[in-house]
């Protein structure tokens, strides 16, 4: 059987990752996290002592990354140079970096380039900003996740709130998840926008257990 493609693309805490997760367990695919990905790239940054917003250097630095990601017993592992770095990722300042550098076009075509080696390989579900339009625009299942900013801003509030890591107030979490939406909306480098042939799902009201059901009746219609 060939190797299928599946694109979620969708605003900031429409759920995107949760689904994505859900869905490569049940199908039994690999589940690409993109964001991962950057996070690496900002680590390399990091302990290379180059600033996550110098452009030149930045696209120098990625010309001939080592990044992998595979899959060890059910879990993810992101492999930068050789070395498991998929704790470290996740600190504070590579969480900083890793918004600045994937808004560099050489850093983000770079992981593009790399997505869609992993994507020609293996059987992949990959969410994102830009998967359908730009990543995979030939994926066999492209869906748009969406959902009321009041919903999304909610989802996110009770996330990080059960994380322990909940550091603003409700509305605080909803300008800012506004803000974040215009500005992916209006970036010139691949900005978020559903693919014309992308299935549009709203979950407002949704729980995780219906939309997941939903999603994954439209994948396997759809294979």
């Amino acid at each position: 059987m060939k190797n299928i493609q599946i694109a979620i693309d969708g605003p900031s805490g429409a759920g995107k990752s949760t689904m994505a997760k859900i869905i490569a367990k049940e199908l039994g695919i690999l589940y690409l996290d993109t964001g991962a990905m950057y996070r690496a790239v900002a680590l390399k940054a990091i302990k290379s002592g180059i600033d996550t917003k110098d452009s030149e250097a930045l696209a120098e630095m990625v010309k001939d990354i080592d990044l992998r990601i595979v899959y060890e017993n059910g879990v993810q592992k992101v492999i930068l140079d050789g070395k498991d770095v998929t704790d470290e990722i996740r600190t504070p300042a590579v969480t900083v970096g890793s918004s600045d550098v994937a808004v560099n076009p050489a850093v983000r075509e770079k992981m593009v380039e790399l997505q869609r080696e992993i994507a020609s390989e293996n059987s992949v579900i990959m969410d994102g900003r830009d998967i359908g339009t730009h990543v995979l625009p030939n994926a066999d299942v492209k869906i748009f996740l969406t959902a009321s900013i009041e919903d999304r801003a909610k989802r996110r509030y009770e996330e990080l709130k059960q994380k322990g890591m909940l550091k603003q107030s409700f509305e605080e979490l909803k300008m800012e998840m506004e803000y974040r939406d215009k500005n992916d909306s209006t970036r010139a480098h691949s900005p978020l926008k559903k693919a014309d042939d992308a299935i549009l799902l709203d979950t407002t009201g949704f729980s995780v257990e219906e939309s997941a059901k939903v999603i994954l009746d439209i994948i396997r219609s759809r294979l």
